[in-house]
């Protein structure tokens, strides 16, 4: 090991201490929670206080500490919670989500997906694989990084280079989809309340960055690819390991017959939106406000994506026998509850530092302070942007939870990047792309130890450092050319989604 070897140890070392030594993330919004019902006696007893640029009204700190301060928090507890936005829309989603998984759909595309490519194109298949992964939750994660690693093996490639490949499109591109996620409708949950600090009627949709990240899904394959032929697979050579290549096992009649019907419901799913949306009268669309903005389908989009998971599952799960019953429905959908238990914990907690955050008013205070500073500094959209990505990216190596991290982001970023002309819309895009490109570098990424442990499989003195030497590349590739991507994207004024506008202009 060479001295900048040691360093680059070293550094990565001191990041994994301090990341562990901070608290679960449920317990750091508690302790968030008391520092900010602290903060706001102080912040009131200084008398500070900045205008509010839309009614003008001057805005002071509420001491939450006060009498009528306790108060609140007492009586708000229960409602914050019941009423945190996120919280419905990514239970529902995850529901329908649950059934594709359950009943193997989800695997049995993605297995059929990267054995059916030829040697020439496993590259790009398996980087799309990892892109489409992201709809099943956590199921790339587990299932389609060591399929991806017994592919390349058998295929007569190196496996390390499959599992490095395969983490590259499931972890590094994580935001970028051309379908939607439930981190879609966790995110804009986020952002939306983050937003009404400043614009009580503004709406996040979760297809908010519906073009921009499915557009990025081409970005992410076609830069994998590059990188994977001209780094990492002439970087790692043959394989020359004791672990012996494994058969893959073809689909199952049973499996096929699924898969038909599952295809004949999703078609008649997709000619039911059709129907709906492409007549001026269709009947998802809203006789007062006929446009597909305010269409049903669109106001409904997690119900769409709910049954767009539940009925082909169902379909898929019936046919190929994996559901015998109604109760393996049922146990399906529990299973996918006890799954969420963690996050509902964490949602607690996060929903009542957001709500005394935001009744304290130190975050509308703190965005209009921060924006009258931004517009001093005469910096532009793309600069601002570039400095959020950047700012993010450091923050990325020590709070490894991308909901974790957009709670404490959100209410103050997105209200002063809103005070300075810049939608909610693209202050999300540009948070999603740093999140993404550092999950593959960060060993405090909850699934590092679990890549560890598929690439020593195959190489047993597999360390740390050998899956990030293999990540870092890809890691350094998407964040230069996924920015270049948002910047081109600026200035061309394109639509982050339907209804996304960059821009943002006060009422």
């Amino acid at each position: 090991m060479n001295e900048n070897q040691g360093t680059l140890y070293r550094f990565l070392g001191l990041v994994e201490r301090l990341g562990n030594a901070l608290p679960h993330p449920a317990i750091l919004f508690l302790i968030l929670t008391f520092f900010v019902l602290a903060l706001s006696a102080m912040v009131a007893g200084m008398e500070l206080s900045a205008l509010h640029p839309v009614s003008g009204e001057v805005i002071t700190p509420v001491n939450l500490l006060s009498a009528s301060g306790l108060r609140y928090v007492l009586s708000e507890m229960v409602k914050s919670f019941a009423g945190f936005a996120p919280m419905g829309t990514v239970l529902v989603a995850m529901l329908g989500f649950s059934l594709a998984e359950k009943s193997g759909l989800l695997a049995t595309i993605l297995r059929l997906l990267v054995m059916k490519s030829s040697k020439a194109m496993l590259v790009p298949v398996v980087l799309f694989a990892g892109v489409l992964s992201h709809t099943g939750g956590d199921l790339g994660y587990v299932l389609l990084i060591p399929l991806a690693a017994m592919t390349f093996h058998s295929a007569g490639m190196n496996p390390l280079a499959g599992l490095a490949i395969c983490f590259a499109g499931v972890s590094g591109g994580f935001a970028a989809n051309i379908l939607l996620s439930t981190a879609d409708t966790l995110l804009s949950g986020l952002s939306q309340e983050a937003a009404r600090i400043l614009d009580a009627n503004y709406v996040v949709t979760p297809v908010s960055n519906w073009y921009f990240m499915a557009s990025s899904s081409i970005l992410i394959v076609g830069v994998g690819t590059l990188i994977a032929n001209k780094i990492t697979i002439p970087f790692l050579g043959q394989y020359k390991g004791d672990q012996a290549p494994t058969d893959l096992i073809g689909l199952t009649q049973e499996e096929k017959r699924g898969l038909k019907w599952a295809g004949l419901i999703t078609l008649a799913l997709i000619l039911f939106l059709v129907a709906g949306l492409v007549p001026l009268d269709g009947y998802l669309r809203d006789p007062a406000t006929p446009d597909l903005l305010h269409s049903a389908a669109l106001k409904g989009i997690v119900a769409i994506i709910f049954l767009f998971g539940a009925l082909p599952g169902l379909a898929f799960g019936f046919a190929s026998k994996n559901f015998k019953s109604q109760n393996d429905v049922i146990n399906a959908m529990q299973d996918a509850m006890v799954m969420m238990a963690p996050y509902i914990v964490l949602v607690f907690f996060a929903s009542q530092f957001i709500t005394i955050f935001n009744h304290s008013n130190i975050g509308l205070i703190l965005a209009v302070k921060g924006s009258e500073t931004l517009k001093a500094t005469g910096l532009g959209a793309i600069p601002l942007m570039l400095g959020f990505i950047i700012l993010t990216v450091l923050l990325d190596l020590v709070i490894g939870s991308a909901s974790a991290k957009w709670v404490l982001m959100a209410p103050i970023f997105v209200p002063m990047f809103m005070l300075v002309g810049i939608s909610p819309e693209l202050t999300q895009a540009s948070y999603r792309i740093a999140d993404s490109v550092v999950n593959i570098i960060s060993p405090l990424m909850a699934y590092f130890p679990l890549i560890l442990s598929f690439a020593l499989k195959y190489e047993p003195r597999a360390k740390v450092g050998t899956v990030i030497a293999l990540m870092l590349p890809y890691s350094i590739g998407f964040l230069i050319c996924w920015s270049i991507m948002l910047l081109s994207w600026m200035a061309l004024d394109l639509p982050l989604g339907p209804g996304a506008i960059l821009k943002y202009v006060a009422p």
